[in-house]
């Protein structure tokens, strides 16, 4: 019987054996498919943690000429092990130098030899990083890291936005376009067994070019800065646009900062003002009013009303801003005299529906869509609004107790410019590939706002009334199409108003039958003189006289 049970227990065995290469080969199986056929990330970057990291190189951006705004150039991560170090002591003495710190300092950071990482210096320059890389000292590494150059400084500079030392993007094009013109990063090394030497290149980032303009861009900064400092202002913004198409040719803001400095620079001048800031426009808002009311028929150029120079509306009075009565008035006299009396006549035909609804027609109340991070809506209450009252419509109808963006105001008076067709303003005009392929950018049509008719109409009233009342703003040899406006600023911790503080404006276009570019000046909180026809009319003239003459506009 021994025979048997010595022939069952082989038998046994060899069963179990099969089972156990039957199961070893379905794992191998398994592991194959695993790593040959399942797209897993894990294993594209090395998963089994063997494979390194190839960082792509961000998109530059170039103004419409071509011309650098921002490049990339390289600085240097300097990282520590003291675990593998046989003397701290030794190293920080030789880093003393190339990173500027005293030995001593270095040394207290290297001397637990218990530990595997410390990082020195999150960023060094080039030379620096080059001289500790060539002191091969043990424990040491030295890893290059792309940086951005910022070429024009504080010109522009709430433009672009900046990269932190993370290299995450922040504010302006960087944020906005931060996918694009990141890249993909590749990877190499021996991560996966069975590709032991797998690349993976990295894919470089697109390039951004441009509507700006380096030229427009230098002359706005300038004439922006010298009326802050002629009037006392505590800053302004100033916005050139092309109403034919939204192009941003230009757009500067005072108070600015350096993106390249932008670690020593307050918080709260990242913020770009002309897209993230409101304001109450004041009279320039005239020009929707009166756009409304001839679109609708409600008024013609020739429409007059009488005006007594103040009204009471639920319990308070509305004056005119030179608290004067005008007797009989047309509609181009209100626009030549800025009268809020004549708003009021023109909202009062519409109606609170139809005065609204070209308020959103022409885009307040709602973000533009510009393609810059940080955009917001301004404030538009309605009569849907539990605190709306019929004093918002008159008042509204002249441009106070409603919010917009600089960039709102100035697409919108482009929308009359450009024959009542309201374009998205935008400051990309395309991006470039790596292999030098153009890629445009898709972007909503124009939307007509009002008819071509009105605009016409509107053009020329507005022409008149630079002519007749605006004379700091006009151009010899040129027609100009433009409106003054002075704003008040709400008090918002008593309430009302400040009384003696203002928001100084002009917006124009020219030449008034072609319109070659739009113009908003805004100066905040003037000292001497306050009005927009004083402090904001002037520096519209000096940009468009000699935008006319760099753009080659014959009178």
């Amino acid at each position: 019987m021994l025979p048997d049970r010595q022939g069952k227990g082989f038998q046994g065995r060899l069963s179990l054996l099969c089972a156990a290469l039957l199961s070893f080969t379905l794992i191998l199986v398994w592991r194959l498919f695993y790593w040959q056929v399942l797209p897993h990330e894990e294993l594209v970057r090395g998963g089994v943690g063997q494979e390194e990291e190839i960082s792509p190189m961000r998109g530059i951006i170039l103004d419409r000429e071509g011309n650098y705004l921002v490049l990339n150039t390289y600085r240097y991560e300097v990282t520590a092990a003291p675990n593998q170090m046989d003397d701290p002591e030794e190293v920080a003495r030789a880093l003393e130098g190339p990173l500027g710190r005293p030995w001593q300092e270095i040394w207290k950071v290297i001397r637990d030899r218990e530990r595997k990482y410390v990082r020195l210096a999150p960023l060094v320059s080039a030379q620096a990083g080059e001289a500790i890389a060539d002191l091969s000292l043990p424990g040491i590494a030295v890893k290059p890291k792309p940086q951005r150059i910022y070429l024009l400084g504080e010109v522009a500079g709430h433009l672009f936005g900046f990269l932190n030392l993370e290299d995450k993007a922040y504010y302006g094009l960087e944020e906005f376009y931060d996918e694009v013109l990141r890249g993909r990063p590749g990877f190499r090394g021996s991560g996966v067994i069975i590709e032991p030497h797998r690349f993976v290149p990295p894919r470089d980032g697109l390039d951004l070019v441009l509507t700006l303009d380096c030229n427009i861009q230098y002359k706005v900064e300038e004439e922006l800065a010298r009326a802050v400092r002629r009037y006392g202002a505590v800053g302004g913004t100033l916005l050139v646009m092309d109403p034919r198409s939204g192009a941003i040719l230009a757009m500067a803001n005072r108070p600015t900062y350096d993106p390249n400095d932008f670690a020593t620079t307050p918080e709260e001048l990242y913020v770009n003002p002309a897209i993230s800031h409101q304001y109450e426009p004041g009279s320039v808002l005239k020009i929707v009013t009166m756009a409304a009311g001839l679109d609708t028929g409600v008024v013609t150029r020739e429409s007059a009303y009488y005006d007594e120079g103040r009204v009471t509306i639920q319990g308070q009075p509305v004056e005119n801003w030179d608290r004067k009565a005008h007797g009989w008035t047309t509609m181009t006299e209100v626009l030549q005299h800025s009268l809020n009396l004549g708003a009021v006549y023109v909202v009062n035909q519409l109606g609170a529906e139809g005065f609204y609804e070209h308020l959103r027609r022409f885009g307040f109340g709602q973000p533009t869509g510009m393609d810059l991070a940080g955009e917001i809506a301004g404030t538009v209450r309605t009569p849907e609004d539990p605190t709306w009252s019929e004093l918002d419509l008159a008042t509204n109808a002249f441009g106070q107790g409603i919010a917009a963006t600089p960039l709102q105001v100035v697409a919108a008076v482009a929308a009359v410019a450009n024959g009542g067709v309201w374009q998205q303003p935008h400051v990309v005009d395309h991006m470039v590939a790596p292999d030098g392929t153009i890629i445009p950018i898709q972007r909503p049509e124009g939307r007509q706002v009002v008819s071509p008719q009105t605009a016409e109409v509107l053009t020329r009233m507005l022409v008149e009334a630079v002519e007749r009342g605006m004379e700091p703003a006009v151009v010899p040899g040129y027609r100009i199409a433009g409106k003054t406006g002075t704003a008040q600023i709400p008090d918002l911790e008593r309430g009302g108003y400040e009384p003696r503080a203002t928001i100084a404006s002009f917006v124009g276009y020219a030449p008034a039958d072609d319109p070659r570019f739009v113009i908003l000046v805004k100066v905040d909180r003037p000292q001497v003189p306050r009005g927009g026809l004083e402090a904001a009319a002037p520096v519209f003239r000096a940009v468009a006289e000699w935008l006319l003459a760099y753009m080659e506009v014959p009178p």
